[in-house]
Order: structure tokens, then C-alpha cells, then sequence
């Protein structure tokens, strides 16, 4: 009796870019990856990266983005979406290439990644830190905030694990702006699970619930964002660390780490953006 066909999961249907000129990809941006609303909705900032990443990746002379700056110039809204990538330089080790995603000729994000062949990577290596001191996922509480925000498909495509779950999703905020958990990709409709590579890591430092809700804030929009991948992350779940520190005039930071299976630092990233409440 044949195999049963199996799916490509969601995260590469929803980031997969077709060539239709030199430089020039097309893409569609997904309602399973963001916010739905009355205006359209939006997608979530990660994976609208993880977008770019896929179109920059075909431009570029090396496998796995290393370092990505992306500035969000606008909300990415869901549709179709033309990507621009032009190729700035092209070395031995690494290359770098400049993305522009763009709907109905409004230029959305920009990004500048430099792309780097991880597995090859060798050299010193000296660790002033650990990872997070986790249970086993197993053992620890789900978040399951789409029963909560029924608008927020997101949560239906990646799995959260909190060995306590943040005082907001009870209506009762405690002010915490730091937090350990795991996550992962959500298994497909046909059971698939879904490892992380380093395009899924720049996608997932964005994925999670920022840190400033539990001040009571509705949530915050992205305006910059900084990547750097340390490594190809090892199969199975991941270690997360997220912590804001400063909130000022209603702007605020967010540094995010992921470590992998094995406790090996693979992903960590800055951002500054704008709370739900100065942007109305």
C-alpha cells in the first residue's frame, strides 16, 4: 500500500518566492502568519522577514542569512507581494544583499542580510552565558492564546510552552518584562512537525507575545529589527529568553535568544518598536 502524500508545511508554502525577473521574486503573504481585522489585518513581522530572507537567499552566494537589519516601513498587509533583492557584495565567506518588499507599489520592508555558510563554520568559540534553566516542555503549560484572540492566526502555527504562564492571559498583567519558554513550529494539518533552520530562526525571534503586554498594553508594532544566527539549530524544541528593559515615551526595546536542543546559542536578536496604545 503507497505512502500517503505528505505536505509541505505551512511555514514553507506561506515564505516560498518565485523568480520572475532578474532580481525581481513574487511572493503572497498569508492570513495564516499575522492579525486579522476588520481593515484587512496584517502579517506578523518575522515571518514577513522570513519572506525576504527566501527571496534574498535566491540572490545570494551562501546558504543561511548571518546577520539581518530590517526596518518595517509600513504594515504588511495579506496578498500578493513583489520582492527586490540587489546584491551588494559577494565574498569568500559571505554575501550580502539588500531586500525590498513591496505591494501596490508601497514599499513595506527593507532589509540588508549578509549570508554566511553556518555548517562551515569554524574558530574560537567562548560563551559568557547559558541557556535557559527550562523543564521539559513536556512539563511545562501551554499558551494557547487564540482561545483568547480568536483575530491572532499566528497562534494556530507556532506552540508555546511557559513553566508559568504570564499574569495577562488571566486579565491580571504583573508588570514581568522578561521570560523563559519554549517553542516551535505547530505540526501541520497531517501531523508534520516542522524543525527550525535559520531562515524559520529570523521568523520566530518575532513570533512570540512581547513582554510589554503584561504592562496591560494591547501589543506593539515592529520598527526595527536586528538578527544575528549563530548556528543551524539541532532538531526539536527551543529554548527562548526575551526580556524588555526600557520603555520610554511609549517606545520600547526587546532582546530575544534561542538556544536549540543541545543548549547551543543559535539565534539572537534586538528590536525597537512602537506600543498599540502611542501608535492610536
Amino acid at each position: 500500500m503507497p505512502e500517503p502524500v505528505r505536505r509541505q508545511h505551512p511555514f514553507d508554502v506561506d515564505t516560498a518566492v518565485r523568480r520572475i525577473a532578474n532580481g525581481r521574486y513574487a511572493g503572497a503573504v498569508s492570513e495564516r502568519w499575522g492579525l486579522l481585522g476588520a481593515d484587512g489585518g496584517f502579517a506578523n513581522g518575522g515571518y514577513a522577514l522570513a519572506l525576504c530572507l527566501r527571496a534574498g537567499r535566491e540572490a545570494a552566494e551562501h546558504p543561511h542569512p548571518l546577520a539581518v537589519s530590517a526596518t518595517y516601513l509600513s504594515r504588511v498587509r495579506f496578498g500578493p507581494c513583489d520582492l527586490y533583492v540587489d546584491p551588494m557584495r559577494s565574498g569568500r565567506r559571505m554575501s550580502t544583499v539588500e531586500i525590498r518588499l513591496v505591494q501596490g507599489g508601497t514599499e513595506r520592508v527593507r532589509a540588508i542580510a549578509t549570508f554566511a555558510d553556518l555548517a562551515a563554520a569554524a574558530g574560537t568559540t567562548e560563551l559568557r552565558n547559558a541557556p535557559p534553566d527550562l523543564p521539559p516542555p513536556g512539563d511545562c503549560l501551554a499558551l494557547v492564546p487564540r482561545e483568547r484572540m480568536p483575530a491572532f492566526s499566528l497562534a494556530e502555527r507556532v506552540e508555546y510552552r511557559y513553566v508559568e504562564l504570564p499574569g495577562w492571559l488571566s486579565g491580571t498583567p504583573a508588570g514581568r518584562l522578561s521570560d523563559q519558554f519554549w517553542i516551535r513550529f505547530a505540526p501541520a494539518d497531517d501531523g508534520t512537525l516542522r524543525d527550525a533552520d535559520p531562515i524559520a530562526l529570523a521568523a520566530l525571534v518575532d513570533m512570540a507575545t512581547p513582554p510589554v503586554i503584561d504592562l496591560g498594553e494591547r501589543g506593539s508594532t515592529t520598527i526595527e529589527l536586528s538578527v544575528h544566527i549563530r548556528g543551524v539549530p539541532a532538531p526539536g524544541w527551543l529554548a527562548c529568553r526575551v526580556a524588555t528593559r526600557h520603555v520610554i515615551d511609549g517606545y520600547h526595546d526587546e532582546d530575544f535568544e534561542i538556544w536549540d536542543s543541545t543548549g547551543r546559542l543559535v539565534a539572537q536578536s534586538r528590536q525597537l518598536a512602537l506600543l498599540a496604545s502611542r501608535r492610536d
